[in-house]
Formats: structure tokens, C-alpha cells, sequence
């Protein structure tokens, strides 16, 4: 997005965050065809879906286009990104967004159901630190219907290679600062982008208010996600999808 869009443009918007996020994950779209393809494998086509720390509503645009049958609660704490989900789903009866703050331990009384299908999200449970993600996971071992699945698309480091992890960083970074030259916004001059909008400025800055720049928290190995699931409920738990750089961890209760 090179300019600020129109005042309420919400499309135009949701386009913008893609196109930021797909800066630094070029592979985001195959990530998301992945996980859809878990949902109908286990849950089927008109599932009760969790979209956890949901931003602008990436997963819940993608599930309903796919499957038009399903419905989805998006939770997130963050105010700037559930405007722009808030309205562009304005209106349909399928979605319904929660302001929540995931660490807090009673964020669940809040969500319209007491369990869903699949909870899904992507690009987001690095905001936290190991012993609050453990927490959280613990509770989606109570939050997932039996036979229900939870998915988490991420930055998974493996610590254990690191000439692997630097080449692979340096290949990324390389082809970012490419697409750099060609146009492309990251996410600081996105969150300028949004603070210059009237619709969206002072949600903004409360956004800013309550996380600061970035959250300190840790990207975990797949394997560390994997064992976690499992000791907090999940029968099954393992990576379905990976890129050099991320993995998707499914895991069935």
C-alpha cells in the first residue's frame, strides 16, 4: 500500500496488511491453504471456528470464502486491527469478533460458545514468552471439542542449526530488501500508514498504548509446540506444513 486509503475502505486495508505480512512471508498463502485443508479433513466444511489472536481477520476471510457453511469468532486485544475486522465483516452473521486480552485467565468467559471445532491462528503466539503460551495452550486442551483440532502457523527456530538458520535468514532478508526497492511497506510504515487514517488513528494509538512497538516474546521449535500440546490435552500433535523458516503445527484433541 503506498498511500493511506480512503476513510472507511476496509478492503483496501485488509489488501494493505496482506501485502506487509506477505513482505516477510512469502509463503503465507500456502500456510493458510494448508490449514483449511485440516479443517475439512477433520472438522468438515461447516465448522464452529476459533480465529485466535485474529488481527484484521486473515483466517476468518479465508475460511468463509472456502467454506461458506462455517462460522468464526475472532478474539484479539489489539483495537486498530479489530476495526478494520469489525467492518469489513460488518453485517454478516457468520463472524462475530471478541475483545479479549489472551493473558488474561479468565479471556474465554468472554467467547460466545464454552468449545469449538478448530481454533486457528497464524503469525501471532510469538507475542508471547513460553510460560504464558504453555498457559494458553492448557486452555485450548479444555477450549477444543473432542475430535477437534487446534492449529498454529508461526516462526518455529530450531536452535540446533545454526549454519542452517543463518543461510536461510540471509536468503529471506535478501529477498526482502528486493521487494523493498519495488514498493513494498513493512510494518512500521503500515502502522504510519494507519495512524494518518482518520477511521483508524486513535485506535492506533491506543494499539501502541498496550504493546509498544513489538512484544518480547519467543519463537519456540515445532518440536517444543508439539510436546506442549500434548502434555496439555492433545492426543495427537505435529507439524503439517513448513517453509525454511516456519512450521504449522496441527494437533487433534
Amino acid at each position: 500500500m503506498a498511500e493511506a486509503v480512503g476513510a472507511a475502505d476496509w478492503a483496501g486495508w485488509q489488501a494493505g496488511w496482506d501485502r506487509q505480512q506477505e513482505w516477510y512471508m512469502p509463503d503465507r498463502e500456502e500456510r493458510f491453504r494448508v490449514m483449511l485443508d485440516m479443517v475439512e479433513a477433520f472438522v468438515g466444511t461447516e465448522a464452529r471456528v476459533l480465529d485466535l489472536a485474529c488481527g484484521t481477520g486473515s483466517i476468518t476471510g479465508r475460511l468463509l470464502r472456502r467454506f461458506p457453511a462455517a462460522t468464526s469468532t475472532g478474539v484479539d486485544l489489539d483495537p486498530a486491527l479489530l476495526t478494520i475486522a469489525r467492518g469489513t465483516f460488518e453485517g454478516d452473521g457468520r463472524v462475530e469478533f471478541v475483545t479479549a486480552d489472551l493473558m488474561d485467565p479468565q479471556w474465554r468467559s468472554k467467547l460466545p460458545y464454552d468449545s469449538y471445532d478448530a481454533v486457528l491462528t497464524a503469525t501471532a503466539l510469538h507475542w508471547l514468552r513460553l510460560g504464558p503460551l504453555a498457559t494458553l495452550y492448557a486452555q485450548l486442551g479444555e477450549l477444543v471439542r473432542e475430535g477437534g483440532v487446534f492449529m498454529n502457523a508461526d516462526r518455529m527456530k530450531d536452535t540446533t542449526t545454526p549454519r542452517i538458520n543463518a543461510a536461510e535468514r540471509a536468503l529471506r532478508h535478501a529477498g526482502m530488501e528486493r521487494a523493498r526497492t519495488d514498493g513494498a511497506v513493512d510494518w512500521a510504515q503500515w502502522w504510519q500508514l494507519a495512524a494518518a487514517d482518520p477511521l483508524l488513528a486513535a485506535p492506533t494509538a491506543e494499539r501502541f498504548e498496550i504493546f509498544g512497538e513489538h512484544a518480547d516474546g519467543e519463537t519456540p521449535s515445532a518440536e517444543w509446540h508439539t510436546a506442549t500440546l500434548r502434555a496439555a490435552g492433545f492426543a495427537e500433535a505435529r507439524a503439517v506444513w513448513s517453509s525454511p523458516s516456519d512450521s504449522l503445527v496441527l494437533a487433534v484433541k
